[in-house]
């Protein structure tokens, strides 16, 4: 019997971040022939909303109300649990991302229901679906079975493909009137404090710099490395607590976890803290300076050499290649 699959879709800047493609696509993985229905919360995002039918969902609902504008727990978990009352779906999917770390466990908590939080692989066994996460700060992976109820998971960005884009699918999102009162807490306004370009938590290509850098001006070579590449710029704990650069540009145990395709680490030694952050990105290349670095024992390219003069040898080169 096909199931029915409920996804949490973000928007963000009036933007659908990538990871709610990638949950559309984690829920074909539960169930090929099951129905997809996304829900996206806000005040006016009817239209963008549309959007998922061209991603792989079938039916798309759109949670609209005033105090929905911003995020706040209450607010989307009042959204949310109506939506999930009146569908009863038999799975629901979230991005691993701020707010799904903060909504999926208050959701778990009403719903009575468990939790596989920071799933990197999805195999459907017949009757059981297998969930893949990392434990012990990436150092080891398990498996998870949700034996019975309902399957609720969140969905590591960046390791689930989203499915191919087709234009030709489309529809128009079902509104659905929810009363949000009794907010605890009313955000009248947001101030940023995050890093410029690309997003870090879903870069593809994350350039990240550590104390090595000796400085904050110094990660203007980062940043035009980055730009050459298209990458996103990051940094240690380290470097972050030296005030080279914001924390939110922190990757690391207690900053950022990421799985770019390539992770270059300039002037990180590979302290474990920063290491459980990127470990699991598909090619990592480390420059240092420091043979031994610890860096190197996970780095499936080295390069022993003053960061000042291989990074901007680097950028030209990318330059004749790329630009």
């Amino acid at each position: 019997m096909s199931k029915k699959l409920l996804v949490i879709a973000e928007i963000r800047d009036g933007e659908f971040r990538n990871v709610s493609f990638e949950a559309v696509a984690a829920a074909k993985e539960i169930d090929s022939d099951g129905e997809i229905v996304g829900v996206v919360c806000g005040d006016s995002v009817a239209d963008k909303a549309n959007e998922l039918f061209k991603y792989g969902a079938d039916r798309v609902i759109a949670v609209e109300h005033a105090n929905l504008s911003q995020y706040t727990p209450e607010g989307y978990a009042q959204a949310l649990q109506a939506v999930i009352e009146k569908e009863d779906p038999d799975a629901i999917l979230a991005g691993h991302t701020s707010i799904g770390r903060d909504i999926t466990p208050k959701l778990a908590s009403r719903l009575k229901s468990g939790l596989v939080s920071d799933a990197t692989a999805i195999e459907n066994a017949g009757s059981e679906v297998i969930f893949t996460r990392p434990i012990y700060s990436g150092k080891a992976f398990e498996k998870v079975v949700v034996k019975d109820g309902l399957i609720f998971a969140t969905i590591r960005p960046n390791n689930i493909p989203a499915l191919e884009k087709d234009d030709s699918r489309s529809g128009d999102a079902e509104s659905l009137e929810v009363e949000i009162k009794d907010l605890q807490t009313i955000i009248t306004d947001v101030v940023k404090n995050t890093t410029s370009g690309v997003d870090l938590s879903e870069a593809s290509v994350i350039v990240a710099g550590g104390r090595g850098m000796k400085g904050k001006e110094n990660f203007s070579i980062l940043d035009e490395l980055a730009e050459v590449l298209g990458a996103a710029v990051g940094a240690s704990r380290g470097a972050c607590d030296a005030e080279y650069c914001d924390y939110a540009m922190q990757i690391g145990q207690t900053g950022k976890v990421v799985t770019p395709d390539l992770y270059i680490a300039v002037g990180l030694s590979g302290a474990i803290q920063h290491v459980a952050g990127m470990s699991n990105s598909k090619v990592i290349v480390a420059i240092n300076k420091d043979p031994e670095a610890e860096i190197f024992q996970i780095a499936d390219y080295g390069i022993v050499g003053d960061l000042f003069d291989v990074v901007p040898k680097l950028t030209e080169e990318f330059k004749k290649v790329l630009v």
